[in-house]
């Protein structure tokens, strides 16, 4: 990896990104009960791979807010990456319902009906 890459790059983007959780969680702290910042949080999680803390912040989103199609949808996708394609097509299921296919799209295009 260059200098540039590692040492300006990935050092800013991570820092960027440390600022949003922040401000994510300190929105949370305001809005217990909003699920947007509960997804973007877990959004931000994922771009850092830490997919179980994103996984629980998608699942309180949803619990507060069933019909909250996107959540859905990235609940669906990391469901299908863990091979747990029943929970997966039960979230899809839940995202079409409200008005996103995208996660019935994601399990069709892979073969999982």
């Amino acid at each position: 990896m260059s200098f540039w890459r590692k040492e300006v790059v990935d050092f800013a983007l991570d820092r960027e990104t440390a600022a949003h959780i922040r401000e994510q969680k300190e929105w949370i702290a305001r809005e217990p009960h909003n699920p947007r910042p509960w997804y973007n949080l877990a959004q931000l999680y994922r771009i850092e791979r830490n997919q179980d803390d994103a996984l629980a912040l998608l699942l309180e989103a949803v619990r507060l807010d069933g019909a909250y199609a996107d959540a859905h949808v990235a609940l669906t996708e990391i469901y299908a990456v863990r091979a747990d394609y029943a929970a997966a097509r039960r979230h899809a299921v839940m995202a079409a319902e409200h008005g996103n296919p995208r996660g019935v799209e994601l399990l069709r295009r892979h073969g999982v009906e």
